[in-house]
């Protein structure tokens, strides 16, 4: 056998160009099922705590209860002088709406910018572009003084009235960046046969623009399920308090506060928004990746 037969027998096989060595694929795999177990462990505890009894949800640290008890979830639901499925109604009115105002408005002014050609239209794009560098603790005083002369405090008007006058910046500049990957050939072929504006934005860009829309809508009502600092400013009556407000009420500083059942509606506040990613995740993804995405 010849020098060049025995090396081409014995010479190991070498990895493809740009591919990982197995070593190197389990040392990544393990690195991130740990990371992605320190992440979960969070949620999974609290899942944990609100079916254990009270005096053992701060006994220990394992996920696994001694004994199972359901029992924080009807003292959670019925333990407040409002049922707990009040918070719910709540929290699904203000978001739903704010879904709704946030995917029409922010839809039609992001519509304008890319689409139309207008007097000023840069200008107002840049100014557009500014308001997403101001805090929201900087306009949280102007508004709320408005909002109170126009007696809408302990309602859901200032939660949701703004969201259907496009004030959300970060929706709209997502949607121009779609908009703008439209071809102009289609609005150009509509316009020769007898489509003007507004029906050039319903028959042809809304229809086109589903993926960004539904990313628009999953994180406005994510958002604003989450939201505890705005009901906190103007909502004062339990009857109108959303989920997190709810929530607050658990716990007291000044005498004992209900644990379990804390824990046990907090994993209830997590089925909307989990089932509502869960339906609309590929559409999300889709959305993501055709814009880019950066707050």
């Amino acid at each position: 056998m010849t020098d060049a037969t025995m090396s081409s027998v014995t010479a190991p096989p070498s990895a493809p160009p740009g591919r990982r060595s197995p070593v190197g694929s389990v040392l990544i795999h393990a690195g991130l099922i740990a990371a992605s177990i320190a992440m979960v462990y969070p949620l999974l505890w609290m899942i944990s705590a609100s079916v254990r009894p009270e005096d053992e949800i701060f006994a220990s640290t394992s996920l696994w209860p001694s004994s199972v008890d359901f029992a924080s979830y009807v003292r959670g639901w019925f333990g407040l002088d409002v049922s707990f499925g009040r918070f719910t109604w709540n929290s699904l009115v203000v978001s739903v709406l704010t879904v709704i105002g946030n995917v029409v408005a922010c839809s039609l002014a992001a519509y304008a910018f890319a689409r139309l050609r207008f007097a000023g239209r840069n200008f107002w794009f840049a100014i557009m572009l500014g308001t997403m560098m101001i805090p929201y603790h900087v306009t949280l005083i102007p508004q709320y003084v408005l909002f109170l002369n126009l007696g809408w405090v302990n309602t859901f008007l200032p939660l949701v009235v703004p969201k259907f006058l496009a004030s959300d910046a970060f929706f709209i500049f997502l949607m121009v960046q779609f908009f703008r990957g439209i071809p102009r050939e289609l609005d150009e072929a509509a316009m020769m046969d007898g489509c003007g504006p507004w029906r050039i934005y319903w028959k042809i860009m809304l229809p086109l623009s589903l993926p960004v829309l539904a990313t628009a809508a999953i994180f406005s009502f994510i958002w604003t399920w989450d939201d505890f600092f705005g009901p906190l400013i103007y909502l004062n009556d339990m009857n109108t308090y959303t989920i997190q407000l709810g929530l607050r009420t658990f716990v007291d500083s000044s005498s004992t506060s209900d644990w379990g059942g804390l824990f046990a509606m907090s994993t209830l506040s997590l089925v909307p928004v989990f089932f509502f990613f869960l339906f609309f995740q590929r559409l999300l993804i889709e959305g993501i990746a055709t814009t880019g995405m950066k707050r």
